[in-house]
């Protein structure tokens, strides 16, 4: 029986254990997507406690105490911190085969020199080691950004965002890790949405403009880009809700977008042949600007609607539902290509289904303009566990180039989250060192340690062009 969540985890192999020891683990992190609000960096905020730290908004916790029969005082309610941890404590004693049983103890683990199993009969201990460790001075957000290994991370801010908070951050010589905004203009392009107007209302107050045309939006987004520009964005992301290809004129846009302004709402066609326009337009500033795109895809969000009213979105009630068929995704790609303005661009379905329609996708589109320009992202969400992550480097491999894989984020909202690269990085190198001890690729070390630092760290800095040296 091999050791719990010793130093060889996930490791089976000789080579893996090499691969992963001599080149994974010495790599810096580079997260280039994450939820954390730029905020707490700048103020480099603490923790009273673990449950601070490690629950609040953690809704993959939050689901799976759901899933235990919890009740919701303790994870969203007005339970004390301490009773919220005594209650993940005693459902996570039982989470086998759950990754949250592996992420949880890896950052018990790495961060506060834990390796007791935390379950309810050690909860208490475990409380009161950890409330003191973060009292230590390293153990404030950027403490904790610092000693990850991070070099830099990318967060997620709507077009409206002042950016007050990045520049605050890039001006403080005490603290080197770069920390760049990442354009979100979902707000702006969501027509359908019942907040749509008041959005767009928000967006005239920051442009100081009136917006009551598509072409009017149009320049209000640029001006923005341009904003985010000037602050170090070189990256934007998008999450489509829904997304078929209906490319329409631009009297058809005007007219939709107008009756919008007027309170009407679009049928889906409408809205589908507004999204595409915005797409279309957002896709070809960011070619001029040099970024890059990631679309995420795949996702029905808020199903619960009794519990969406209670207590909001992001709380864990969102699922997989394909919504966005990848043929679709290959005609906006191709509708750009045909304009010489397609940007690199990174593919993200959380129906892991679409692994093979992604695979082919990404092959059509190649040049040389970048290695890998057209990239099939990390295991996404639902996804990023050891199957998943295992599935997906597979299916790259198979129908791309796993080589050019520009590797792991976060997509979180935690400080604790940066052992998720460390889990990708193992998975990553007891999958390589299986096709090499299967004789399927041959023992050159050297080559090998490329491919996994590659992967784990420089892929990303060249492929997203970012300012490290």
């Amino acid at each position: 029986m091999k050791p719990f969540m010793n130093p060889d985890f996930l490791l089976s192999t000789e080579t893996a254990r090499y691969l992963y020891h001599e080149y994974a683990a010495p790599t810096p992190i580079l997260d280039y997507h994450c939820h954390i609000d730029p905020a707490d960096i700048a103020n480099d905020v603490r923790f009273d406690n673990l449950t601070q730290l490690w629950l609040g908004g953690d809704h993959y916790k939050w689901r799976y105490m759901r899933s235990c029969g919890v009740e919701e005082k303790y994870i969203t309610g007005d339970a004390s911190d301490k009773e919220k941890f005594l209650k993940w404590a005693e459902v996570l004693g039982y989470a086998i085969g759950n990754p949250l049983y592996h992420w949880s103890h890896l950052e018990l683990q790495r961060y506060f020199g834990i390796t007791t199993p935390l379950n309810r009969n050690t909860a208490e201990e475990i409380w009161e080691a950890a409330n003191a460790k973060l009292q230590e001075s390293d153990m404030s957000a950027r403490g904790i950004i610092k000693q990850s290994g991070v070099t830099l991370l990318c967060t997620t801010d709507d077009p409206i965002d002042s950016l007050e908070y990045h520049r605050a951050i890039a001006g403080d010589s005490s603290f080197d890790v770069k920390v760049l905004p990442a354009f979100r203009p979902d707000n702006a392009m969501n027509i359908e949405k019942e907040s749509y107007l008041f959005y767009i209302t928000e967006l005239e107050h920051v442009c100081q403009c009136k917006i009551t045309t598509f072409s009017d939006l149009k320049e209000a987004l640029r001006k923005r880009m341009d904003h985010f520009d000037a602050n170090g964005c070189v990256l934007a992301d998008h999450g489509l809700d829904f997304l078929i290809y209906e490319p329409g004129d631009d009297a058809e846009i005007e007219r939709i977008f107008a009756a919008r302004l007027r309170g009407e709402m679009p049928d889906f066609t409408d809205a589908n042949r507004f999204h595409t326009a915005f797409l279309l337009f957002v896709h070809r500033e960011y070619v001029k600007r040099n970024w890059t795109s990631q679309l995420h895809f795949g996702c029905k969000r808020d199903n619960n609607t009794q519990m969406f009213e209670q207590i909001g979105a992001n709380t864990g009630f969102d699922c997989i539902r394909n919504n966005t068929p990848s043929g679709a995704i290959a005609d906006l790609l191709n509708a750009l290509a045909c304009k010489d303005a397609l940007p690199r661009t990174i593919l993200y379905s959380l129906d892991p289904n679409d692994n093979a329609a992604i695979g082919t996708i990404i092959g059509c589109f190649q040049d040389s303009s970048a290695v890998s320009k057209i990239q099939h992202g990390s295991a996404w969400w639902f996804n990023d566990h050891l199957t998943g992550m295992q599935s997906h480097l597979a299916n790259l491999a198979s129908l791309g180039h796993l080589a050019g894989f520009v590797g792991m984020l976060t997509d979180s909202r935690s400080f604790l989250s940066y052992t998720r690269h460390e889990y990708f990085r193992r998975i990553l190198c007891e999958y390589i060192g299986g096709l090499v001890e299967n004789g399927e690729f041959p023992a050159d070390r050297d080559t090998l340690g490329e491919i996994v630092k590659n992967i784990s760290y420089y892929n990303a800095v060249r492929y997203f062009r970012f300012p490290l040296s």
